[in-house]
């Protein structure tokens, strides 16, 4: 194959550029009519209109965790205060933890399943406290945690501590991918998404943000944007009324909404071919020496956003893929190797088994049945 099959490339779909125009010409490039438009497309494709764009899937992260500090008396929820945990998985983009940090919080690291690169849920369990408050976890590739399981491990926290830590869903790799027949979004979680560039669905850069009651919506859609009632009427153009909570600049605008509602139209085709050519790999990969494909279960349903897999000798993999023009990686690093978190440090030996073997193939929109086929052929040569 002469030319490099990329592991990423950007889809931008080609009204984008004549729709975004019309909004650099209006005169109003904020957060305004095309931010709740895609809201509401958003809102509709999921069945779930508890739903506010922000600026990027990382501020998502940050407030879900911000707004959690604040007890909640219907819902029974204590909040949570300084010195907390969250219990979250070092197989990540940093992305997922810095908030977590950001947010005055402690990071507890879980290991991981070797079958699916998801949290091991019995390390979870064992790694339950009194100062427990958050469960983080990270959908791999889009393949869903078990959340049915986690709903049980809050109920196990309940009975030992008398809370139920709150689960927020990093779904950055899920536009797309179902659990139990529902859209990732729709089991009465916090479920944070990421439009960032080489997502399924890019609004340039941006996210999203699911909540499973009203309370957490409300409060999202006035923090988001400095605490300020947005839908209030106001007595003066430029001033705001009393601000009862303060908040972030986290809104989304409508240059980046207007590229996500262009870029929504595609959307099924593309999930569909990430998915088409994933098929294809866990048909085909089966039974290659070196190589171990991850879990595949009933009920669980991955867009697939990366195709990840084990292999052995991942430096003689490296070097063959590179020969055969097809770039690959691991796409991230573990989050527990930094200077930045080594107070958080722990045995996971698991990971440690794991980690030198992960690697993702090209398996994007963009990919061709000639091009998949010429990446296995490769693959099943040897490295």
């Amino acid at each position: 194959m002469k030319d490099i099959i990329p592991l990423f490339k950007v889809f931008m779909s080609p009204t984008a550029k004549h729709e975004v125009s019309k909004v650099l010409d209006s005169g109003y490039i904020g957060q305004g009519p095309k931010v709740e438009e895609f809201e509401s497309l958003i809102s509709d494709r999921f069945g779930n209109d508890k739903f506010v764009t922000v600026n990027s899937g990382t501020s998502g992260l940050h407030l879900a965790l911000h707004l959690l500090k604040k007890p909640m008396d219907k819902q029974n929820w204590p909040g949570v205060v300084d010195g907390d945990e969250v219990l979250t998985t070092a197989l990540t983009c940093t992305a997922t933890n810095f908030p977590i940090i950001a947010n005055g919080l402690h990071i507890k690291w879980v290991d991981i399943n070797p079958k699916t690169l998801n949290m091991d849920l019995d390390d979870l369990i064992s790694k339950l406290s009194p100062k427990t408050k958050i469960i983080m976890a990270v959908h791999w590739g889009g393949y869903p945690n078990d959340l049915n399981e986690l709903k049980k491990v809050q109920e196990i926290c309940f009975n030992l501590y008398g809370f139920r830590p709150m689960i927020i869903e990093d779904a950055a790799h899920s536009f797309g991918s179902e659990y139990d027949g529902k859209y990732i979004g729709n089991h009465d979680n916090i479920v944070v998404y990421s439009f960032q560039a080489i997502k399924h669905l890019t609004t340039g850069d941006g996210g999203g943000i699911f909540f499973p009651n009203d309370e957490l919506y409300k409060r999202a859609k006035l923090l988001r944007w400095y605490g300020i009632d947005r839908e209030e009427n106001k007595k003066d153009f430029r001033c705001e009324e009393d601000i009862v909570e303060w908040g972030f600049k986290f809104h989304m605008n409508d240059i980046n909404a207007t590229i996500g509602i262009e870029n929504l139209k595609h959307i099924d085709g593309i999930i569909e071919t990430h998915i088409d050519n994933s098929n294809y790999y866990d048909n085909n990969l089966k039974d290659v020496e070196g190589v171990t494909l991850l879990e595949r279960e009933d009920g669980f349903k991955p867009s697939f956003w990366i195709y990840s897999m084990i292999v052995d000798d991942r430096d003689g993999f490296y070097k063959w893929m590179k020969e055969c023009n097809i770039m690959v990686s691991q796409v991230h690093e573990r989050n527990d190797k930094h200077t930045t978190v080594s107070q958080y440090r722990t045995t996971l030996p698991v990971l440690d088994d794991t980690i030198g073997k992960v690697v993702s193939i090209p398996n994007g929109w963009w990919v061709t049945k000639e091009q998949r086929e010429y990446i296995v052929n490769c693959i099943k040569k040897g490295w």
